[in-house]
């Protein structure tokens, strides 16, 4: 074996070697910048977010714990933050490790200004698992309820575990909410895995106006 043979992948080996710090370096600073992002929108830092952005850092960043930015946005009330994430052309349905959207988030803390932003972006109102309109249900936001259940909102859409938004709202007490999804016709006899329904979860708490309700609608035992 020649000289060149065995000086030439030496010479590569070094190379690499000495390119890995500062690949690992580089991309330990476009970490750094995403989660600056993600923490801006957060706290509605708009001109941060923008020059963030005009540097090149990516609009569906994520914070230290790989939340997307446009969810800790729409979670902390942050609209004008939300604004300039989906006019970077954020994904507006991505979703964090628990599978809530930016949609579902503000459902949840009942900004119906960012969910209807949401919503025209292409934000889903269903999906597999807990649901915008659960979410809402269980906050007693009953001007987002209304909103989604006119977006085409499925009323007795189920978690996972087979809650609806039904049972989320009697559950938290939300009488007004209970009321509402009646009227829109939700099912009052829905069970979940647990084979317990509306019903029994009004009866476990007390909620005394709420059984009466429950049982005018037709609901069992």
């Amino acid at each position: 074996m020649t000289s060149s043979a065995v000086s030439g992948p030496r010479r590569l080996l070094l190379r690499l070697l000495i390119a890995l710090p500062l690949l690992v370096a580089a991309g330990a600073r476009a970490q750094s910048a995403s989660e600056d992002l993600a923490i801006a929108a957060e706290n509605d830092r708009v001109a941060e977010i923008r020059k963030l952005l005009a540097r090149g850092v990516s609009p569906d960043g994520a914070g230290p714990n790989g939340e997307p930015a446009l969810v800790m946005a729409a979670r902390a009330g942050s609209a004008a933050a939300v604004d300039v994430l989906l006019a970077a052309h954020a994904q507006v349905n991505a979703a964090n490790r628990f599978g809530d959207t930016a949609l579902m988030s503000a459902a949840l803390n009942g900004r119906l200004d960012i969910v209807k932003k949401l919503r025209s972006a292409g934000g889903t109102i269903d999906g597999s698992g807990w649901t915008a309109l659960i979410y809402a249900a269980t906050g007693g936001h009953d001007d987002v309820v209304r909103y989604l259940l006119a977006e085409g909102a499925n009323i007795n859409a189920a978690s996972p575990n087979g809650t609806t938004a039904l049972m989320m709202a009697v559950r938290e007490g939300r009488f007004a909410t209970v009321e509402l999804l009646i009227a829109s016709g939700a099912d009052v006899n829905r069970r979940n895995e647990n084979g317990a329904s509306a019903l029994a979860w009004a009866a476990r708490g007390d909620e005394k106006a709420m059984v009466e309700r429950l049982r005018r609608a037709g609901a069992r035992d």
